[in-house]
């Protein structure tokens, strides 16, 4: 067999041990970075908007998804509440955040009951409900990064540390991986994948730090957790989708999956990011 041959099997071997097809998801990495990338160079409201339209997906993702068990959530409330939520965030912080959250939870609730009352209206209300809070709210702190004078680098930081976590955990699990970290539930992932994220999101947290001009110290905080959090929220989605009977959320992104599939680790690592990178100003800075 030739050098192409070899190399081509060994692409294949790759591929069939990752479960991904690794060009295909390569090449949507870098358009979607490249988008996100453009928009906070250019216009910070360009990101929230690209933010506004992909929470939106994944929450059309997430109501196809539930239709599965006949659970059906009010998505035309929870895309308008989306836009709400991140656009006051990023606009009167905090405090609007939560408020427009809380309005979203009533504008659901109140829909869905008018549209019909009984027991399959409380289970819709709660997956409702359940998804402004794991989708828009967690975005939300995204908005919050980015409202900042320096929101751009702390946004592409906290989408940087994700992408680490990601790539770290795929190249390593994929070459050495050998011990399951949670064969129940994503049998792909192992113990050297997780180390793998832990060595890049560290270097990508310090650099990032560094970047920012904060103590090293807000860096090494951040490449600890990141692992962790993306790692939880990632297995979280992979529950969802194991009870409902689903390899990927959606098809929208060819070697990804669904939207949601490219979003779960990133919501719940967010809050943490937004919180750490809130309190470094509180630390001694660079000499």
């Amino acid at each position: 067999m030739d050098n192409s041959g070899r190399l081509a099997d060994t692409a294949t071997a790759k591929q069939n041990k990752s479960g991904r097809n690794l060009p295909a998801a390569i090449a949507v990495a870098v358009v979607l970075l490249g988008a996100v990338a453009a928009s906070l160079i250019f216009r910070k409201e360009l990101f929230v908007l690209l933010a506004v339209v992909a929470i939106c997906g994944g929450i059309w993702e997430l109501s196809k998804a539930f239709e599965r068990r006949d659970i059906h959530i009010p998505v035309l409330p929870l895309c308008v509440g989306t836009a709400g939520i991140l656009i006051s965030a990023y606009i009167s912080g905090a405090e609007a955040l939560m408020v427009s959250f809380i309005l979203t939870v009533g504008g659901v609730v109140v829909w869905r009951v008018l549209d019909g009352g009984g027991i399959a209206a409380v289970r819709d209300s709660a997956a409702g409900v359940f998804a402004a809070a794991y989708l828009p709210l967690m975005a939300g702190f995204v908005m919050l990064m980015l409202a900042h004078d320096d929101g751009p680098m702390q946004v592409a930081l906290f989408i940087l540390l994700a992408v680490a976590n990601d790539t770290g955990g795929f190249f390593a699990g994929v070459r050495f991986g050998k011990h399951p970290l949670a064969p129940s539930i994503s049998p792909k992932k192992s113990w050297e994948g997780l180390a793998g994220s832990f060595l890049l999101t560290m270097i990508v947290g310090v650099v990032g730090a560094y970047l920012l001009e904060v103590n090293p110290i807000v860096g090494i905080m951040l490449g600890l957790l990141t692992p962790i959090t993306a790692t939880v929220g990632d297995l979280a989605e992979s529950l969802i989708k194991r009870d409902l009977q689903l390899k990927d959320m959606g098809s929208l992104l060819p070697g990804h999956g669904g939207i949601l599939d490219r979003l779960d680790s990133l919501l719940l690592t967010a809050p943490f990011v937004y919180l750490i990178l809130g309190a470094a100003p509180t630390l001694p800075g660079m000499p």
